[in-house]
């Protein structure tokens, strides 16, 4: 069951993505293929696959216990924290928190991720400032005045 609702969500979103598609504007200056043509078969591929769990489902899965839902929803509130926390408290500290929570919940040892999440937040901002060149705050601009 949960295969065939599945299966039905992703073919009524790649129909939407299809006819989302056709609004796209064309310029005067286009190659012959144009605009259209890659999302269309994005969405092609995608009723493919559809049509295809909806033939054939797999046996129905064993669901997780409760306790790992409610690791998964720790984890999607620390995410989205992290979304909303990322502009105001600056790079580095959303970062360490976030990748360090994440990292108990993997491995339930407090060390381990404290420096996980520290050597994370470092490690990525220098990838990301210096390597990459991207403008990224290190920490809340109002500690910087």
């Amino acid at each position: 069951m949960s295969d065939r609702l599945f299966g039905l969500i992703v073919l009524i979103g790649s129909v939407a993505y299809f006819m989302a598609a056709a609004s796209i504007p064309t310029g005067f200056l286009v190659d012959p293929v144009g605009p259209k043509l890659f999302p269309r078969l994005v969405s092609g591929l995608a009723a493919l696959c559809a049509l295809l769990i909806l033939i054939r489902p797999d046996a129905e899965p064993d669901w997780p216990g409760t306790g790992t839902w409610l690791r998964l929803l720790l984890a999607l509130a620390v995410l989205v924290a992290y979304a909303y926390t990322l502009k105001p408290l600056g790079f580095l500290i959303p970062t360490a928190v976030a990748s360090g929570v994440l990292s108990f919940q993997i491995r339930s040892r407090l060390l381990p991720a404290v420096l996980t999440g520290l050597g994370l937040s470092v490690g990525l901002f220098i990838l990301f400032r210096f390597v990459l060149g991207l403008s990224l705050f290190a920490i809340p601009r109002t500690w910087m005045s």
